[in-house]
């Protein structure tokens, strides 16, 4: 299929590369940093030969979310921005920015993203997970009452926000002693994304903000297959509700959330993905460099689905989503 559009595609600057380092194995490093620092050229041929017109990169992770300090965690977000704002720039018909966010500082975040997109052009954000710092120890995740004035800030530019895995930190990783290869893609990454949105779900988050949109990677993070029994659990016992969200929590994963197959490119999944969420709510990816773009298109454009839903998962979604018929400012 040609003309799609890529949209959990990583990219570092020289002050995050190395928070990559150890996701894949020694011996593959230079070829994984070399991928990370490039933009316009491996990058472009490997769109160009897999029919991807546009890509939305989005800085490596855990990066700006692993700095406790509010105010470099803000300096570097912000020099991420700006580096890939213009990179952007050189080749708009081709790329549009997902903004880095000090989420250390909701209200340093706000602000970073109302820049991103009111002066730079982008169309969105990617923050990878939980924050370190934020003032208190440990993680902290952004169902709290203090990200309120965040996400009205989100709904009010009308972008989406793209949250994105990272490892749980040591403290919080004991069911994992013993079992490093449990860490990142394999199982870690999904888990402690999907508590994640779970917690915004139940928080009451989209009771005050029915337009927030949210998207996560890697075919929902195990959400499509798991959140009917999420609200239905036990169903013959009656017992109240304990969480402030007024409906099934169901209701807003099919309503305001969209999921991309990044780094999951699996026909079964993809096919279980479109009868829970809804094809309109799935939007393709590769999740390039750590995965291979041509893995990635190759699959997509065989798999055995209808013409139309190929059409509106690979291009039509996220041009819609992301606005990207708007002219690219820079």
């Amino acid at each position: 299929m040609q003309g799609k559009v890529a949209l959990e595609e990583h990219f570092a600057i020289p002050d995050t590369v190395m928070d990559s380092y150890g996701f894949l194995a020694d011996d593959v490093w230079e070829e994984l940093k070399a991928r990370l620092l490039d933009l316009q050229e491996r990058r472009l041929r490997e769109m160009d030969a897999h029919g991807i017109e546009m890509m939305l990169p989005s800085l490596n992770a855990p990066a700006v979310q692993a700095i406790p300090d509010p105010a470099r965690a803000a300096a570097l977000a912000a020099r991420a921005n700006d580096f890939l704002a213009e990179e952007v720039s050189k080749r708009p018909e081709r790329f549009r920015g997902l903004a880095a966010l000090p989420m250390q500082d909701p209200d340093a975040a706000a602000r970073e993203l109302a820049r991103c997109v009111e002066e730079l052009g982008f169309v969105g954000a990617l923050v990878n997970g939980f924050s370190e710092g934020a003032g208190r120890p440990g993680a902290t995740y952004y169902d709290l009452p203090q990200y309120r004035p965040f996400w009205a800030e989100v709904e009010r530019l009308g972008v989406p926000f793209y949250l994105h895995p990272r490892n749980p930190l040591p403290e919080d990783a004991a069911i994992y002693a013993g079992h490093p290869w449990l860490m990142g893609p394999t199982w870690a990454f999904g888990q402690e994304t999907a508590v994640h949105a779970l917690r915004l779900m139940a928080s009451g988050l989209f009771d005050a903000h029915p337009g927030l949109r949210i998207i996560l990677g890697h075919m929902g993070e195990g959400l499509p297959y798991s959140i009917w029994r999420v609200d239905n659990r036990n169903g013959w016992v009656k017992t109240p509700k304990v969480y402030p969200a007024k409906r099934p929590l169901g209701d807003y994963f099919r309503e305001n959330f969209f999921i991309t197959t990044s780094g999951n490119f699996r026909t079964q999944t993809l096919i279980d993905a479109m009868l829970e969420i809804g094809s309109d709510h799935i939007l393709f990816s590769a999740d390039w460099p750590f995965e291979n773009i041509d893995h990635a298109a190759n699959w997509f454009d065989s798999c055995t689905i209808a013409e139309l839903d190929r059409k509106k998962i690979g291009r039509t979604n996220a041009w819609q989503l992301f606005g990207l018929d708007r002219p690219a400012r820079g």
